[in-house]
């Protein structure tokens, strides 16, 4: 089985010059829609706050689908920004709020990939939320908020944290139950709906999906291809484990609380937390890991070089947050720079 991945791209709509965030969102999203089309199934659209923007791919069989979708709707949302003076980035956090009450403005990356319906999809999420804190920690993009350096790889984890229904999901016996978990959030006051949970894992609203949400918004398309086939890979080895009678390994909701928060802490350049072991471990040794565990189902989808790849150029360069503050040795101008030409591919 090669399940189809949707990408959803959260952006910040950032004054070129300053890198002031700017509400203009409607804005830019009316003029989208009028001169800047997008491959069949994608779309842009609003996110929470005005100085938000979300480029969603159409569903996608292919590597090089994924890649279309994606160039497509950094490039378009590019141009239309542009158009009302302003510019986007791809950072989990701001680098600098505009004149208003500073509210929650982070970006995120979310993958959605198909399986055969909603029980199976929450089967899964049991499954694959053991490996969402390391798929967090290469992602990690959002060290700064604010123009301070926040001492965390990913502060945009930090700022979620402060919801209710947030962090790893907890054990569900089966669709029904992840239904009453959920509603029990609402009938508590902390939640509007069901829409509202902020685990970092649950079955999708797009249909038959699971829909995985621990990374930052990826600085490069490359990165957030590379979330969307590891994703996909850690859906299909669930689906053989589930196949072969596996049972999801138990988790306690602490030391899963704390492979999150490490993560988001430490990103790849320090220690990490094993959630189902209960003990630290090295981020890159977490990582390695992960490959092992998903390697066949790389292979089978004929996704192995490209990630390994992939991974390889991550180490060589560093996460989104590493060369952030790379950059910020020359200033803040310098790192919306570096984010402005690495959040639009070139043709």
């Amino acid at each position: 089985m090669t399940a189809g991945i949707v990408v959803e791209e959260e952006f910040l709509l950032v004054d070129p010059r300053t890198g002031v965030s700017c509400p203009r969102a409607e804005a830019v999203v009316a003029r989208h829609r009028v001169c800047c089309p997008l491959p069949d199934g994608a779309a842009v659209r609003h996110e929470l706050r005005p100085t938000q923007i979300e480029s969603v791919s159409g569903f996608c069989g292919t590597v090089g689908e994924l890649y279309e979708h994606l160039t497509a709707g950094r490039r378009s949302i590019a141009e239309a920004a542009s158009g009302e003076d302003c510019a986007i980035i791809a950072s989990g956090t701001p680098l600098r709020h505009a004149g208003v009450a500073k509210s929650y403005e982070a970006c995120g990356c979310r993958v959605h990939v198909e399986v055969s319906d909603r029980e199976t999809a929450v089967a899964v999420v049991n499954h694959v939320s053991e490996w969402l804190p390391i798929l967090l920690a290469l992602s990690a993009n959002s060290p700064f908020d604010g123009g301070l350096d926040t001492g965390y790889e990913s502060w945009r984890m930090v700022e979620q944290s402060r919801f209710s229904g947030s962090g790893l999901p907890p054990h569900f016996a089966d669709a029904a139950d992840y239904d009453r978990q959920v509603d029990r959030l609402v009938d508590c006051g902390v939640l509007l709906d069901g829409d509202q949970a902020f685990w970092l894992a649950g079955p999708s609203s797009r249909g038959s999906a699971v829909e995985v949400r621990a990374a930052d918004t990826a600085s490069t398309v490359d990165e957030a291809i590379l979330q969307g086939l590891l994703t996909r890979a850690l859906v299909l080895t669930a689906l053989d484990d589930l196949n072969h009678g596996v049972e999801a390994a138990p988790m306690d909701p602490q030391v899963a609380g704390a492979a999150v928060w490490t993560a988001a802490r430490y990103g790849l350049t320090g220690p990490a937390v094993d959630p189902v072991a209960g003990k630290p471990v090295n981020a890159n040794d977490r990582m390695a890991a992960l490959l092992g565990h998903v390697r066949q189902a790389l292979e089978d989808t004929g996704d192995g070089d490209l990630v390994r790849s992939l991974l390889d150029q991550l180490e060589h360069e560093g996460t989104g947050a590493e060369r952030q503050r790379r950059a910020a040795a020359d200033g803040e101008v310098a790192v919306l720079r570096m984010l402005t030409e690495e959040t639009v591919p070139h043709p």
